[in-house]
């Protein structure tokens, strides 16, 4: 039978803070605060459940999730270390959360993915480099060659990772590949092809090379937002449509 979980204390009660997510906090707090360090091997589960005052069962499940997390890894007849935080490791279960989401919830992480992309569109007007513009140019010129929506799909998520990486920002990138559900992205193109709207959506792309290549941060944020705001208002009148013949539900992730 496993342990039973401990009481919380009277200040977590209020909040339905349990057990096991206190020790996840004190884990991540001692790696914040250098007390694990990065590639460390974590003491023995029996030792860091006396340390911190909880039962094993309760500190399974807090090195289960922090795993999940990408904070730790358990390595096969080795134990369980700390990860090297690389911010794509870390940041990845924003894909698992894009790919998965549905209808109102999708509509929501459009809205951060707006707000991240135009800031990292106008970090990389101000840093961009020569090869970073003749990248972003390779990639929109490849999207105007073709009327092949996965192919589009193709150039358009490497258009926007190059200007993601010319941000010079690794978290926002990682945060922004996570937020960019390739499943979600191709039925957009296919959305936009059934609607003859790929012509309007290859200029939002030209404005926002023009921006870049300008240098100008202000406009290329602009050209951004406009750019990701359409596909929101792509996908409220792609539900509003489906809620009117069907009574309701989502879209695909």
């Amino acid at each position: 039978m496993p342990e039973a979980e401990e009481p919380r204390g009277d200040g977590d009660a209020g909040r339905g803070v349990t057990v096991t997510q206190r020790a996840i906090e004190q884990v991540k707090a001692m790696i914040a605060e250098d007390r694990l360090h990065p590639g460390e091997r974590l003491p023995n589960e029996r030792d860091l459940a006396a340390r911190l005052g909880i039962s094993r069962s309760s500190m399974r499940e807090a090195i289960r999730a922090l795993t999940v997390m990408g904070v730790l890894e358990a390595r096969h007849g080795s134990g369980v270390y700390v990860t090297h935080l690389r911010a794509g490791d870390l940041l990845e279960t924003f894909g698992v959360v894009a790919g998965l989401s549905r209808g109102p919830q999708l509509l929501e992480l459009l809205e951060v993915r707006r707000v991240l992309e135009s800031t990292a569109t106008a970090l990389a007007a101000a840093r961009i480099d020569a090869a970073g513009l003749a990248e972003v140019a390779a990639e929109l010129a490849a999207m105007h060659a073709t009327e092949d929506p996965e192919v589009i799909l193709a150039h358009d998520l490497a258009f926007h990772r190059a200007i993601a990486r010319a941000a010079g920002n690794a978290s926002l990138a990682a945060i922004l590949e996570g937020l960019s559900s390739r499943t979600f992205r191709a039925r957009v193109w296919r959305g936009l092809q059934e609607e003859g709207a790929f012509a309007r959506t290859r200029d939002e792309h030209a404005r926002i090379h023009r921006a870049l290549l300008a240098h100008d941060p202000e406009a290329a944020r602009a050209a951004a937002a406009a750019h990701v705001g359409a596909v929101e208002d792509w996908l409220a009148g792609h539900l509003a449509r489906q809620e009117a013949t069907e009574g309701g539900g989502g879209t695909g992730g």
